[in-house]
C-alpha cells in the first residue's frame, strides 16, 4: 500500500507533464507565407521579394501590429514554391512576439539565397501549405496562407480546386500579385489583369484580400502593408487595392481561372 501511495503521485505528475506538453501555444495568427520563385522571376527579382520580407519583419510598425494583438504574438512560416516540385521551407514555424524574435526570423530568411524553378503551381503551394497547420504546436484564432507571385497557375490542379479545399478547412488565403510584364523568355505566361485573377481565382475565406505590387521594386512596400493588415485582421479599403496600380476608369474583364493552363496549352501547340 505504501509503495502504491509513493508511486501514484509520480504517475500523476508524469501524466500532467505529458498533457501540458501537448497543449498548443495560443497565438493571434498562424501565417504561412508562400512566395513564388518560378522561372518568370529572375535572380534579382527573387532577391527583391526575399529582402522585402526581411525588411518587413524588421519594421517597427509590423512589430507594433504583432504586439497590439489580443495575445501579442503570432506564428509564422515561410516557403518558396514554383511548379510541381516540392516547395522549399526557408523558415519553419516561429513565434514572433517582440523585436528580438522578429529580427531573428528576418535573419533566418537571410541565411539562404532563393533559387528559381520551372512552372507556376499556385495550387501546389496551397496543397503544400494546408497540412503545415496540423500539429505545428500552435493554436491561432486565424489561419492564413499568403500567396505572392507574378503569374497565374499553369501546372497541377486547378487553383480554384485547391483554394476551395483550403477554405473548407478553415484557412483564409490572401494574395499579393506582382504586376510586372517581365519581358524575359518566360513572359509568355504573364497576364495584364493578374490582380483580378488573384481576386477572383486565388483568394478566399473570411476577410480575404489582395494587396497589389505594381512591380518588383514595389514589392517591399506591398509586403509591409499586407503584413500589417493581415496581423491586425483588417483588410484594405477597396480604392487602395487594384485602382492604385492601374488607370482609373478603365474597365477590365477578369481573366478565366484556367488562363494559365490555356496559355500553357497554346504554347505547346505551337511546337
Amino acid at each position: 500500500m505504501g509503495r502504491f501511495v509513493t508511486v501514484a503521485p509520480l504517475l500523476l505528475a508524469g501524466m500532467i507533464s505529458q498533457a501540458e506538453a501537448q497543449i498548443d501555444t495560443a497565438v493571434d495568427l498562424e501565417l504561412a507565407l508562400a512566395v513564388d520563385v518560378s522561372r518568370s522571376i529572375d535572380a534579382r527579382e527573387a532577391r527583391l521579394q526575399r529582402q522585402g520580407y526581411i525588411a518587413a519583419f524588421r519594421d517597427p510598425f509590423v512589430i507594433h501590429a504583432i504586439r497590439a494583438g489580443m495575445l501579442g504574438r503570432i506564428a509564422v512560416t515561410y516557403f518558396e514554391w514554383a511548379g510541381m516540385d516540392r516547395p522549399q521551407i526557408v523558415a519553419g514555424w516561429t513565434v514572433i512576439d517582440d523585436s528580438a524574435s522578429a529580427f531573428a526570423f528576418a535573419e533566418e530568411l537571410d541565411r539562404m539565397a532563393p533559387h528559381t524553378a520551372r512552372r507556376t503551381s499556385i495550387s501546389r503551394a496551397l496543397e503544400f501549405a494546408l497540412p503545415l497547420f496540423d500539429g505545428n504546436g500552435f493554436e491561432g484564432t486565424r489561419r492564413v496562407v499568403d500567396v505572392s507571385g507574378d503569374g497565374p497557375n499553369n501546372w497541377g490542379a486547378l487553383v480554384t480546386t485547391a483554394r476551395n479545399r483550403a477554405v473548407a478547412a478553415g484557412v483564409t488565403i490572401n494574395g499579393l500579385p506582382i504586376l510586372d510584364d517581365g519581358g524575359g523568355m518566360f513572359s509568355n505566361f504573364n497576364i495584364p489583369d493578374l490582380d483580378h485573377y488573384y481576386r477572383d481565382c486565388v483568394i478566399g475565406g473570411p476577410g480575404a484580400f489582395v494587396v497589389v505590387a505594381a512591380d518588383f521594386t514595389d514589392f517591399a512596400r506591398a509586403v509591409r502593408r499586407k503584413l500589417i493588415l493581415e496581423i491586425a485582421g483588417d483588410r484594405p479599403r477597396k480604392a487602395q487595392g487594384f485602382v492604385q496600380a492601374r488607370a482609373i476608369g478603365v474597365a477590365r474583364a477578369s481573366p478565366p481561372c484556367d488562363i494559365g493552363e490555356q496559355l500553357m496549352r497554346d504554347l505547346f501547340e505551337d511546337f
